[in-house]
């Protein structure tokens, strides 16, 4: 081969310096080559070591697709094409891992094979052949030295003559062999670089005719219609993805007002009529007499039980049996959102904060109408919303039933209505309505005012169990089932406030509510004059027959008001959470007039919410009266006509009677024979007899009836 130098072995032994100058360019030529041998060699076996885990990779592939028809996939069924189609993968592709271990054993013998022994043997025998000549060099030198210090050592002359002779010679093979060595590399360089690749490219060949020999035209028909239903799928999948996302996006603008902490009920209705729920609340659980935490899990209703479930837990846990239980909202010092659940029996008690108060009051709806058992029910919601229909009024009124409401407060007509202007503490005593009133006629001069319930607290003694051993439902407000002075447990209006305690006195007027407003003014400003800031907190329960403030800690009953003494209930004009109502007592009067007493009460909710429940319950009272009156009437109209019906049927029975006796009188005026005369007295006798037991039997029965 042309264009390739050689060290000149004839001039090993004259070693001179153009020798030795030629010489260590082949050197550097020798360390070039091993150098790019080196990294030729690591690039070539990535290739071998990739190609041999590609074969492995491609083999277990084919195994997982042979047991994937084994596999058990929680959202997948069992999928005979999908399976079919997988074993016919697994096939090819086995096939085709064949051909991959046959590339792979090509590979070693044809591509790492030559390499490698060009790596092993000839670069490594250049190397010793490379530190032999040195050491044959340092060696001459040291001869040399010898032969320059040969006068000085006559007696050694033969020993000496001996080793120069072998020291030549050993160094001249050496060299020879090293110039041989270096000038066949130039040779094995151009063989260790050709061999690898044509191995590797004559292995690449039959790998790829094996694999056209392999893969057949059925192959090839069998990828494409797996190809079309890939694509198949992937349309459908794209179909999906759009109108998913499309979903996402009509969601998110429909849960804008979600995303606030506390969404305005106004724009988000609450919905009162649901009979299942769910969702995360906090729960209180008291870790000492005064301490408590607050754990957060998530709740949901299922029958007439509250459930919860922490996250991680598989399952959920019953919290409590909620059917008859009591609901209401509760203050708590360091949380909002509160409401209270009672069991039917009062022996266990949760306190959940809901996260915003739209939430709060659905779950009090949802499990009062659990409570009732409407869940039980053919349609729950429409049921619920059948029995939460009144009350929904009273929590939000419509303009027309603010009419109605209207038409049961007293009528102020000949005196026009003027705005009032106030603080939020009292009202104002300069407003027009009060200025063309005189305020004694409102409320007497030095009437004492009464800061706190002082009545005492009547227990309720019958207890749940009897209750249900009789099959009647516990009053849900945590009342006894007996009703008390006509209360009635199947009232269609149970409203629950939160109210606090202001005071009460004694009023004159009964026909305006500036008598309310006066009653606060004098209240407020009495309690802000002798510094009384303690409130007593109560439930104050509006019903179809009373009111009712009821203690929030032991669910009995603090005071009574019956719905019929209520005749007045207003709010204030400014601070809504004031309200009071003018109760009538009934029988008792002072100088011709009944006795009135005024209470006030502030409110966690809006006063006017309270004021419309009360008409509404008034209303409903009221509806209730005129329809039992009516019954009544029509009852007394159809006795009227039992009785009248019984006289006609008694004097028709006297006309009979009375036209009999006369025809038997008729007939005894008729001449008869001597011989009968016995005979008819004894028939007038006993005919009178019967006279006399019928018209007995007639005045027994007028006096029965």
């Amino acid at each position: 081969m042309p264009g390739i130098d050689k060290l000149p072995i004839e001039e090993a032994l004259e070693d001179s310096p153009q020798t030795r100058s030629l010489l260590g360019v082949f050197e550097e030529d020798t360390a070039a080559i091993s150098s790019y041998y080196h990294q030729l060699f690591q690039a070539m076996q990535r290739i071998y070591d990739a190609q041999n885990e590609l074969s492995a990779a491609t083999h277990l592939t084919s195994k997982l697709l042979k047991e994937y028809e084994k596999q058990r996939f929680p959202l997948g069924g069992d999928d005979e094409v999908m399976s079919s189609t997988l074993q016919q993968f697994a096939k090819v592709i086995d096939e085709l891992s064949s051909c991959h271990a046959v590339l792979s054993t090509q590979l070693a013998d044809a591509m790492m094979f030559p390499i490698t022994q060009f790596k092993e043997k000839d670069l490594k025998e250049i190397l010793t052949l490379k530190e032999v000549f040195q050491i044959s060099s340092d060696g001459e030198n040291q001869l040399s030295t010898k032969m320059r210090n040969f006068h000085l050592m006559l007696f050694v002359k033969g020993e000496v003559m001996e080793d120069v002779y072998t020291s030549r010679k050993k160094q001249h093979q050496t060299v020879m062999h090293y110039f041989l060595a270096l000038n066949t590399l130039q040779y094995k360089k151009k063989i260790a670089l050709l061999e690898p690749l044509l191995g590797y490219m004559q292995a690449q060949i039959s790998f790829f005719k094996l694999g056209s020999e392999n893969l057949t035209q059925q192959w090839e028909d069998f990828l494409t219609n797996i190809g079309t239903s890939v694509q198949n799928v992937r349309r459908e999948m794209d179909s999906e993805v759009d109108a998913m996302q499309q979903t996402i996006q009509d969601l998110e603008q429909a849960s804008d007002m979600l995303y606030m902490p506390d969404p305005d009920p106004s724009k988000i209705p609450i919905n009162r009529n649901l009979t299942r729920k769910a969702g995360y609340l906090n729960m209180r659980n008291k870790t000492g007499l005064v301490s408590s935490t607050w754990d957060r899990q998530y709740f949901f209703t299922q029958g007439g039980n509250l459930m919860s479930q922490a996250r991680g837990d598989v399952a959920g846990g019953l919290v409590m049996d909620i059917d008859n239980c009591s609901v209401m909202a509760v203050d708590c010092e360091d949380r909002r959102f509160c409401f209270q659940i009672s069991s039917f029996d009062g022996k266990k008690v949760a306190i959940l904060q809901a996260d915003s108060r739209k939430d709060c009051e659905e779950w009090i709806a949802t499990i009062n109408n659990i409570s009732k058992r409407i869940y039980l029910s053919d349609n729950p919601e429409e049921t619920a919303a059948r029995a939460n229909q009144s009350a929904l009024e009273a929590v939000t009124p419509s303009p027309s039933f603010q009419q109605r409401h209207e038409s049961f407060r007293p009528s102020t007509q000949g005196r026009p209505r003027a705005a009032r202007t106030s603080s939020q503490g009292s009202v104002g005593s300069d407003s027009p309505a009060l200025s063309s009133l005189s305020l004694d006629s409102l409320v007497a001069p030095d009437t004492p005012i009464q800061f706190d319930i002082i009545s005492p607290v009547c227990e309720e003694h019958a207890t749940p169990a009897k209750n249900a051993s009789q099959g009647r439902r516990t009053n849900p407000f945590g009342e006894s089932g007996e009703p008390q002075s006509g209360d009635s447990e199947d009232s269609i209006l149970h409203q629950l406030f939160i109210v606090r305690f202001l005071g009460s006195m004694e009023v004159k007027a009964t026909e305006s509510t500036d008598v309310i407003y006066e009653t606060m003014r004098q209240i407020l400003a009495a309690r802000a004059i002798h510094n009384i800031f303690r409130m007593t907190e109560s439930h104050l329960l509006v019903t179809c027959e009373c009111l009712k403030l009821i203690d929030p800690q032991t669910q009995v009953t603090r005071l009574r008001f019956p719905l019929s003494g209520v005749v007045l209930c207003a709010s204030h004009q400014e601070n809504k959470r004031l309200f009071g109502f003018v109760l009538q007592t009934v029988g008792g009067r002072v100088d011709g007039r009944p006795v009135a007493t005024c209470y006030i009460f502030e409110s966690n909710n809006d006063g006017e919410k309270i004021c419309d429940s009360v008409g509404l319950a008034k209303q409903i009272a009221l509806h209730s009266e005129m329809d039992r009156k009516a019954t009544q009437k029509q009852r007394e109209l159809d006795k009227a006509k039992e009785k009248q019906q019984e006289e006609l049927t008694k004097q028709k029975q006297i006309e009979k009677d009375l036209e009999e006796q006369s025809r038997l009188i008729a007939a005894s005026s008729r001449p008869n024979p001597p011989a009968a005369d016995g005979q008819f007295l004894v028939l007038s006798n006993s005919q009178s007899e019967d006279n006399d037991a019928g018209e007995e039997s007639r005045k027994k029965e007028e006096s029965e009836a």
